[in-house]
């Protein structure tokens, strides 16, 4: 065979005999390649965009075994050339390679030209035209095809060392032909208009290319690409001038000088903002600071449109709804609701047990009584549901009320302020994990005059994304807000809910209680810890609990990192859980083996995958955080079919890097989601992560159970520490602004 080590990768030559499967969007393709010597066929799998028949290519990969479909060569990075003889260039003009161009139409073009096919369709596709058949419309478009397929394979040979197959496709699928000379005349624009590309990797190619340290262009990139991370990893919507200059001059290693050069520059261009606060600058990208500025002024419209109602028909109502639903609401309930009914916004927060819930079945009611149109929401779908539930009123998430449809860069909202919502009222549930750009979105879509209600904890961790909304529209101090802090007669039994409200009172939660609901199981050692946790998820829970804790135990930890953290948890759980069997399939990515019965979540928003129901219902998105069962391993069609609660996905291992094990997750991403039994490891963690709100956090996950495993001092530790994590933003003073 004619084959040779590259590196850890082995390098095969040979010829496409046969395409048994090619998807278009993403260039997987499975092929049968006849390798250079002849002695065997090979199959060969992986991201080949624009395969044909006849495509002489050289692949480099490794060799994999399909349990179904045996020995395959899996392809990391391939080079295709064109065939140079006459009999090699019509078996590849007839196998359909080219758009127009069949087999009889093949045979007329190499009769004409023989071994000058290629060049005359490259360069004089015109001249086709005087081939009986081949009108110059064709003939021109037969050109245009073929000079596609020359782009992907120069992008092909251009990018693989640093992008690879699969992301190379979404370089062409965005620039098309032009892909190669684009990025040489700026390597930066791959960071700023591809998403999943960033700005290491454009780093390297462009000194790949000879760039200098110092090129503007680089540092630039580097400063728009320093404020989107901190808003995508640390929730900052802008950080203060001289941070960026110090950050900046650091990370490019370039002096400061340079860095507020570029920044004068991405100011002069419209690309930076410039915000002056209390005496100091702070640096915004655009576009976030466009979102935080219209959400101050939305919220401020919609205080001063929205029409309030005389207190009188207020106590009316209230007293109607109290003997309907029979519940004498206590005082802060109340205020929430009046507050409800005379302002345009209201901000409602408190822990749990304190009827937050009870005061929205109330104003649902009430709205209901006065004919006005409500919208229940929340940002995922775990929390839609339940409020679905509580509430027996249909509830949606966010993209879900938006209408957020569309693939790709055309992806977007339908409603917005060309195509506002129906209701008069809206009413936002977990508000604590909107960010700022949903948020915007929302407020964009809401009608002036109509009523916006949002209800969370303030004192949970703030939103994955950037920003910190609830708790900076608390704090203007602009909006009727209402903390309710009351625990009601029926909370007060659940030991979950009572040592939640102490740890956010900094008091330590009771491990005394033996027959309750919180649970402390002392462990000393990390290893300790672990094994506890595993055997309480495979033996003890579900030999008392049965299918309730067979499916709906979660180990929450606060770190990913080490023994506790979530990745040495999750192998730890998925051999205790799903080992391997022979029925089972299961497919290796990286360092993770994904096997039928898995629990995979998704970590971050794919816009564009599509769901199907099992009423036959459909729709795109699946987001941050939903957590969903692996169904079925397909190796042929190389894609897993997962269930999302009720969503069933295929998807195809392109997107893998997409997906995590989810038998452990940490409290950052069980935000917005509640568990019947929550185990919650307390080990080594690095103390940046032992806060107050972390725990809280945690803790407020569980409906029925919490088993905390580990170390007292750990414990405390979180308690003590009431320093939650600091986010630059600017809405509070934006607000203040508008409204002074």
């Amino acid at each position: 065979m004619a084959s040779e080590k590259s590196e850890t990768l082995i390098r095969i030559s040979g010829s496409i005999e046969h395409v048994i499967y090619a998807n278009e969007d993403n260039g997987y393709a499975i092929c049968d390649m006849g390798t250079d010597d002849g002695d065997e066929l090979i199959t060969i799998t992986g991201t080949l965009p624009y395969i044909g028949e006849g495509d002489l290519i050289t692949v480099y990969g490794v060799w994999v075994h399909n349990p179904k479909y045996g020995r395959q060569f899996r392809v990391e990075q391939f080079e295709k050339q064109l065939p140079a003889d006459v009999s090699s260039i019509l078996r590849y003009l007839a196998s359909g390679a080219i758009k127009g161009v069949g087999p009889k139409t093949a045979k007329r073009i190499v009769d004409e030209f023989g071994e000058e096919s290629f060049e005359v369709i490259e360069k004089h596709p015109e001249w086709l035209a005087e081939i009986p058949g081949i009108t110059r419309k064709k003939a021109l478009a037969i050109g245009e095809d073929f000079a596609s397929k020359a782009g992907i394979r120069a992008s092909m040979l251009f990018f693989r060392e640093i992008f690879g197959p699969t992301m190379t496709v979404k370089i062409y699928q965005r620039w098309g032909g032009g892909a190669v000379d684009i990025a040489k005349q700026n390597p930066y624009r791959l960071c700023d208009e591809i998403d999943g590309i960033g700005f290491e990797r454009a780093d390297r190619l462009a000194m790949n290319l000879g760039l200098s340290l110092d090129h503007e262009e680089r540092i630039c990139s580097g400063i728009l690409y320093l404020l989107s991370s901190n808003a995508s990893q640390n929730g900052h919507t802008c950080l203060p001038f001289d941070k960026v200059v110090a950050g900046g001059a650091q990370m490019l290693s370039v002096d400061k000088d340079a860095v507020e050069r570029a920044i004068v520059r991405l100011l002069d261009e419209e690309r930076l903002v410039l915000w002056k606060n209390e005496g100091k600058d702070y640096l915004y990208e655009r576009s976030i600071y466009e979102d935080e500025r219209f959400i101050a002024r939305k919220l401020t419209l919609l205080q001063k449109t929205c029409p309030g109602m005389d207190v009188g028909n207020i106590s009316s109502f209230l007293q109607k709804e109290e003997r309907a639903s029979g519940i004498q609401y206590a005082a802060l309930q109340r205020q929430a609701i009046f507050d409800a009914l005379e302002h345009g916004v209201l901000l409602l927060t408190g822990g749990p047990g304190t009827g937050k819930t009870t005061v929205v079945r109330a104003l649902l009611g009430i709205f209901s009584s006065m004919e006005f149109k409500v919208a229940l929401c929340a940002p995922t779908g775990r929390a839609a549901k339940r409020l679905s539930e509580s509430t027996a009123c249909e509830a949606k998430t966010v993209h879900r009320l938006l209408e957020y449809s569309g693939e790709g860069a055309k992806a977007r909202f339908m409603r917005d302020e060309n195509n506002l919502l129906d209701e008069h009222v809206v009413i936002v549930d977990e508000a604590s994990m909107v960010d700022t750009r949903l948020a915007c979105a929302l407020l964009r879509a809401i009608k002036p005059g109509s009523h916006v209600i949002l209800i969370g904890d303030a004192d949970q961790l703030p939103s994955v994304g950037a920003g910190d909304v609830l708790r900076d529209l608390i704090n203007s101090e602009c909006f009727a807000t209402v903390r309710l802090d009351e625990i009601f007669r029926q909370a007060r039994k659940s030991l979950i809910v009572t040592n939640a409200h102490r740890i956010n009172q900094g008091q330590m939660p009771r491990l005394d209680v033996k027959d309750n609901d919180f649970f402390y199981l002392a462990r000393g050692s990390d290893s300790e810890i672990c094994a506890t946790v595993a055997d309480l998820y495979r033996n003890r829970l579900p030999r008392t609990y049965g299918d309730l804790a067979r499916n709906g135990t979660q180990v929450i930890s606060p770190s990913r990192k080490g023994e506790v953290g979530t990745e040495h948890l999750n192998q730890l759980l998925q051999a205790a859980l799903n080992p391997p069997e022979a029925e089972k399939r299961e497919y290796r990515h990286r360092d993770l083996v994904f096997r039928e019965g898995d629990r995979v979540m998704q970590v971050r928003n794919n816009y564009d995958i599509e769901w199907e129901k099992e009423d036959g219902s459909a729709g795109v998105g699946i987001f941050n955080g939903d957590i969903g069962v692996i169904e079925r391993v397909d190796l042929r069609e190389q894609c897993l079919e997962i269930l999302f609660e009720d969503r069933r996905v295929m998807y195809h291992f392109d997107l893998l890097e997409d997906l995590e094990m989810a038998y452990a997750v940490t409290v950052h991403k069980s935000q917005g989601s509640e568990y019947p039994i929550v185990i919650l490891p307390l080990g080594n963690t690095p103390p940046m992560l032992l806060s107050r709100n972390l725990l809280y956090t945690a803790v407020t996950r569980a409906q029925s159970m919490v088993i905390l495993v580990g170390r007292q001092e750990v414990l405390g530790a979180m308690v003590e520490n009431n320093r939650p994590a600091m986010r630059y933003t600017g809405l509070r003073y934006l607000v203040r602004k508008e409204q002074s």
